[in-house]
């Protein structure tokens, strides 16, 4: 079954909320908590590193958990998420407004107490936003079909997180903490009200095919036999699919060189380019805009060449475009457009092709209507494990060599420069050598399997 325009909008509204909580999170927080409320970088990396761990180990458990809400009826899954989504909203308020939640507790808003505020309110956000997404991406996924239709619910899915990115992007730098946490809540609202209305479209597939819709929008649905594997499997049992394993790296590699210049690209706007206040705002909007209009483009590509094949030719795009970061220096403010609007484009390819490749990967290995909450909890690690790696080695690394927030120094700018411009090409050139080593497991045909 097609998914309908109506259902598509339906089922991916949850994605530009749950962006907040995402991408925009590494790049504007750090920034914020050591320009305005004086954490060091360091601090604010191994916070971010070991909450984001925490919540990684947790996230094959969840996946198999996530499996469980489908077997008894989306009705069920709606009302996980929305407890899920009561949390997420507690724990992103407390998050940009701990001056508030230390006053609510008789404590004055020192460096020390922000971080120890930030703690809890990273873990509660952080686990109730992978519930949501892990949620979000198992309904999509569980929809299956060939290659296009993949990418197409892929696309349609990242598409609205990237607005969620832009928004969260640029709200913070016009609106108050207040403000934007009324956003956020509006918008996980407006989520919510599209989840339940899409309840009907029954997210069960078996063997790359979907159901019929169920009669009513809150049906429930018995535990049948091809569910079984979901409640009983092995949560290692992703791990032991060859081809999931070869994609698994492809992404780890793809997704640590992407995100060491996002979690940078504060800094390097307003200590090596020295572009001026509120730059930082439209740079990161023509980014993430390229990246949502080079959407259609890359579903022709994969109509054209296939899943794997588009990805190389994003991913070499990128490398072609961002080598070129290293050679900026202050006042280099249209260059840097350039690379922000070109490198947006080739990103594209990683929002539309990954998940498109690791529904077919479920497909194949036989596990589709049945597992896909497991494989996704494994993503859900590497996607995490991206940014953690970011945050937690980069910034200390970099203070190590001599760059802080704000420094002038030749050493410290220089030490920026080369992390924020030479290692993820170094890294998206490892990742293309290994989907091209693991073409046999991972390339499809254009038109589907």
């Amino acid at each position: 079954m097609k998914p309908t325009l109506p259902s598509l909008w339906a089922l991916s509204a949850m994605a530009l909320p749950l962006a907040f909580v995402s991408l925009p999170l590494y790049v504007l927080l750090p920034n914020r908590y050591a320009a305005q409320m004086g954490v060091s970088l360091a601090s604010i990396g191994a916070l971010l590193l070991a909450v984001r761990a925490l919540d990684a180990v947790l996230d094959p458990w969840l996946g198999q958990q996530c499996d469980r809400w489908f077997a008894r009826g989306t009705a069920h899954v709606w009302r996980i998420s929305l407890g899920l989504s009561l949390a997420l909203t507690l724990g992103f308020t407390g998050l940009w407004m701990p001056d508030v939640w230390l006053a609510l507790m008789g404590l004055q808003p020192t460096a020390n107490a922000v971080l120890l505020a930030a703690a809890p309110c990273l873990v509660l956000a952080y686990l109730a936003a992978t519930g949501l997404n892990l949620t979000l991406q198992t309904w999509g996924t569980r929809l299956g079909g060939s290659a296009v239709q993949r990418s197409r619910i892929t696309a349609w899915r990242e598409g609205l997180g990237l607005a969620g990115v832009v928004l969260a992007s640029v709200l913070p730098t016009v609106l108050e903490a207040h403000w934007l946490v009324s956003v956020f809540a509006v918008l996980m609202a407006i989520a919510l009200w599209l989840w339940a209305r899409a309840a009907n479209f029954a997210p069960h597939t078996h063997s790359g095919e979907v159901n019929a819709p169920a009669p009513h929008a809150h049906s429930e649905l018995s535990i049948t036999a091809s569910s079984v594997h979901a409640v009983t499997g092995s949560w290692l049992g992703p791990l032991r699919q060859t081809k999931f394993r070869a994609l698994l790296q492809v992404f780890l590699l793809n997704g640590i060189a992407s995100a060491i210049p996002a979690t940078l690209v504060m800094f390097f706007i307003q200590d090596l380019l020295q572009a001026p206040a509120g730059s930082e705002a439209l740079y990161l909007g023509a980014y993430f805009l390229a990246a949502a209009v080079s959407l259609p483009l890359w579903l022709r590509v994969v109509q054209g060449v296939g899943l794997a094949r588009a990805w190389l030719v994003g991913q070499a795009l990128s490398v072609a475009v961002f080598m070129w970061a290293v050679s900026l220096g202050a006042g280099d403010l249209w260059g840097f457009a350039a690379i922000c609007v070109l490198s947006g484009a080739a990103l594209g390819a990683d929002l539309v092709v990954p998940g498109a490749l690791l529904t077919g990967v479920i497909q194949r290995s036989g596990d589709s209507g049945q597992a896909e909450g497991a494989y996704l909890g494994w993503w859900q690690v590497a996607t995490k494990l991206n940014l953690a790696l970011a945050a937690g080695l980069a910034l200390p690394l970099l203070q190590m060599f001599g760059y802080s927030a704000g420094t002038r120094s030749e050493a410290g700018l220089w030490a920026l420069s080369v992390a924020y411009g030479v290692l993820p090409c170094v890294l998206k050139l490892l990742a293309i050598w290994r989907l091209w080593a693991a073409r046999v497991e991972l390339w499809e045909k254009p038109h589907g399997e």
